[in-house]
């Protein structure tokens, strides 16, 4: 390395962060050489990449980012898309793994997450927006809605996009990860209708989410190869106080049901709520299957029986899938779906 450009001669000359310049002098090779080797460009010999990355190291040396990504057109960042409200985003468990999952695949790139969020009324124009800035390399879309239109807005775009959990339009070739949310409606029954109960019911989630209804269609296969009637079915929002309510409707139109599978565990709490509200013992008057194993318990303690969602591990192969994308965005990938599996815990008596 040049002896002449070093942290001390850079302190004498009164400047402490290195330049591209001062790179290249310590590294002994042209500006345009050092540039090449520091964005991971080709015809760079070895011996000047090592020089580059010995003089990088000693210099203490820190690219320009925004200089960087008009030489690689990229921006060191990838957007996590949640079309939801923020109090639900911050109250619901779910995201928290999500967030957790999408930055462990992100620990050893350099790429940075961006967190988008819709707020109250707000339409999906001002993310779309972003998204179309060329702020980010890519993007994760997660808990989308029928109405939703970020299939058609991110294919469009050609920005490299994975969605956590089926698209409505899988016809758009954009890879997903999700959770055989079908099997998990399909445990759920076979569990209860095992366990001797008869008079099923469930508390569905949101029509307008694959994820529910997928959930729900395998509920009821599970109550057909059961040989028991669908039951009642109510449609929550996936909150504890949506399932509490749509718990009392259900009970108040059907008070005989023996065994409720709400589609998700924050449901499932208001469920018990309700049902202990109503002086329904739980499990022994009626059984309650959750979804999403969030490890959470009910009041006195009750752990529920539920479907395993390994929410962050998804999470992760969706980060995986997308720093693929980014790399290759040429290359296809096939959807990447979890199986589901049941655990048994003491709210059907386990």
């Amino acid at each position: 390395m040049n002896e002449k450009t070093s942290r001390p001669a850079l302190a004498a000359a009164g400047r402490t962060s290195p330049t591209l310049e001062d790179l290249a002098s310590a590294a002994g090779v042209s500006r345009s050489t050092a540039s090449r080797a520091i964005n991971g460009g080709s015809k760079v010999s070895p011996e000047a990449q090592a020089a580059v990355d010995a003089a990088i190291v000693a210099l203490g040396y820190t690219p320009n980012r925004a200089a960087r990504s008009l030489v690689t057109r990229r921006t060191g960042s990838v957007a996590l898309v949640i079309p939801e409200p923020d109090a639900r985003v911050m109250m619901d468990p779910y995201f928290a793994a999500v967030i957790t999952g999408v930055n462990e695949a992100l620990r050893e790139t350099d790429l940075q997450l961006v967190l988008l969020m819709s707020r109250a009324g707000d339409d999906s124009a001002r993310t779309t927006r972003y998204l179309r800035g060329g702020h980010v390399d890519g993007a994760i879309v997660v808990s989308h809605h029928r109405a939703d239109d970020w299939v058609e807005t991110l294919g469009a775009t050609g920005l490299p996009t994975v969605f956590i959990g089926r698209p409505w339009d899988t016809e758009s070739g954009i890879p997903y990860v999700e959770l055989d949310n079908f099997e998990g409606g399909r445990l759920a029954a076979r569990h209860l209708a095992g366990i001797g109960r008869t008079r099923l019911a469930t508390v569905a989630g949101p029509t307008d989410m694959t994820a529910a209804v997928d959930r729900l269609e395998g509920w009821l296969e599970g109550l057909t190869e059961a040989g028991l009637e669908p039951g009642p079915v109510i449609h929550g929002d996936f909150t504890t106080a949506g399932g509490a309510d749509a718990a009392a409707h259900l009970l108040a139109s059907a008070p005989e049901v023996d065994g409720i599978f709400a589609a998700s565990d924050l449901m499932a709490l208001g469920v018990v709520d309700t049902l202990r509200g109503m002086g329904r013992r739980v499990p022994e008057d009626v059984a309650v299957v959750g979804f999403d194993n969030h490890a959470i318990q009910a009041a006195n303690g009750l752990g529920l029986t539920t479907v395993a969602h390994p929410m962050a591990g998804i999470a992760a192969a969706a980060g995986k899938l997308l720093v693929a994308a980014i790399a290759n965005p040429e290359e296809a990938s096939e959807p990447v779906i979890y199986p589901a599996e049941l655990v048994v815990r003491a709210s059907t008596g386990g």
